[in-house]
């Protein structure tokens, strides 16, 4: 039986307020962001992050960056529980 190698976690859970969110919607369902492009201002994102979108105590979006450009551009993905409206915000 092979030995299981211990994994180190890096990964960050980014928190923004949604009042303060400019995104894209690159996917959508049912009139809701389920793929979205964004940058943050001030922090930078890195693929395998976690991005949460909040509005007050509710959460609009939680999804994974699967990937970031040397612009600092990110793209992340909730296709179960968004709840970003579609357009770009």
């Amino acid at each position: 039986m092979p030995e299981s190698q211990p994994s180190i976690s890096n990964a960050r859970s980014i928190y923004v307020d949604l009042s303060e969110f400019r995104y894209e919607a690159v996917e959508q369902c049912a009139g809701r962001a389920i793929a979205i492009r964004f940058t943050l201002d001030g922090e930078a994102a890195r693929q395998g992050d976690v991005l949460v979108v909040l509005e007050g105590a509710e959460i609009r979006f939680h999804g994974m960056i699967s990937s970031v450009d040397e612009a600092g551009c990110a793209l992340a993905a909730d296709p179960r529980g968004s709840m970003l409206p579609v357009g770009v915000q």
